[in-house]
């Protein structure tokens, strides 16, 4: 079953992809999604290592304790979408907005965690779930304040259409 509910979460991430990481705004959102990829792999690793959680039945097993599935694929396309959801959010909406991703997510995982072998909690709980997922969360929400200060709003908001057809690109790179 645990094959089944992996393959299943691969193949709908991979679907989501392409409505995700749409090219308005392409430039935030790929810093967005590698950036929580960093960090939920980070924190996983860090977990791990502590022995507070596991996880049974992953990806590549004999290669990564953690599973990149989640943390390099699922997660980070989360965080795309809740940057998209909260992107002009103030304060208090922000907060709001927050527990829709979070609550959900904590509450699958706990029911995950009881019914399956995708997850080991060992000195984890439900409580450790919801304050992580906050904390990347949030996170990944101030890397993006702190990206809007930086760099100049056009280049986030807009991604140029290309001024040559695919044709001409071709024959440009040929010869």
């Amino acid at each position: 079953m645990e094959k089944l509910l992996l393959r299943t979460l691969f193949l709908a991430s991979a679907a989501a992809i392409p409505f995700v990481l749409k090219r308005n705004n392409l430039l935030m959102l790929l810093i967005v999604f590698f950036a929580k990829g960093v960090l939920a792999v980070s924190l996983d690793s860090y977990f791990i290592k502590k022995k507070s959680i596991a996880y049974p039945a992953r990806p590549f097993p004999k290669i990564f304790e953690t599973n990149i599935l989640y943390d390099f694929l699922f997660y980070p396309l989360l965080s795309v979408i809740w940057v998209r959801a909260t992107y002009n959010s103030k304060p208090r909406e922000l907060l709001t907005r927050s527990l829709f991703f979070s609550v959900p997510m904590t509450l699958l995982q706990w029911a995950l965690e009881k019914k399956t072998k995708l997850f080991k909690w060992n000195s984890w709980t439900v409580l450790h779930t919801f304050a992580s997922l906050n904390f990347t969360l949030f996170t990944i929400r101030g890397f993006v304040g702190l990206i809007k200060r930086i760099v100049p709003k056009e280049a986030l908001l807009q991604v140029e259409e290309s001024k040559y057809d695919s044709a001409e690109l071709t024959a440009n790179a040929i010869g």
